[in-house]
């Protein structure tokens, strides 16, 4: 456990809203998944054997979907997190406020990234469209060096220390 030097620190409530919003959002993510689909493959919603597979499948495994989830927390961290917490006036708490921020914005970036086929075909072949594992993690590792390359950020790894830098 990581020792809170700054309890009411804007990151630490902003992870914390992030972590309480993950299961709802995760569910969101495969909804947007599948409208983006069909935006894109199938606009005129015409039923074929993948097509309904997609739209049917609700059990896969969540722990790769997760990973994205857990990237794109990290990114809206990066690009809007600040130590300062913000007066509010309104009477809601500061969590309440980043749960809401944070929600509005998250599916704001699933609609942006689901405008790409490399994102959607991704994403599918992760969760509605599993069926294995070796290709589940394969599309894992393209799916996060596309977000990546769609925030124009580069993960910089050195001696166990991981940054973020805008590319």
């Amino acid at each position: 456990m990581i020792q809170k030097l700054f309890p009411l620190d804007k990151n630490y409530i902003l992870r914390q809203a992030q972590s309480i919003l993950e299961d709802e959002l995760v569910e969101i993510m495969v909804s947007e998944l599948k409208k983006s689909y069909t935006l894109l493959y199938n606009p005129l919603g015409l039923v074929d054997n993948t097509y309904q597979q997609i739209i049917q499948t609700t059990e896969f495994p969540k722990e790769r979907i997760k990973v994205i989830y857990e990237q794109l927390s990290g990114i809206y961290r990066f690009k809007f997190g600040s130590n300062q917490l913000e007066f509010l006036f309104d009477g809601r708490s500061h969590l309440d406020k980043y749960q809401e921020d944070w929600k509005a914005h998250f599916i704001l970036w699933l609609r942006e990234l689901g405008m790409h086929e490399s994102y959607v075909k991704t994403m599918l072949r992760m969760t509605v469209l599993y069926d294995t594992e070796n290709r589940a993690e394969f599309a894992e590792n393209r799916c996060k060096s596309f977000v990546n390359e769609f925030f124009q950020l580069k993960i910089i790894k050195r001696k166990g220390e991981l940054k973020l830098k805008i590319a």
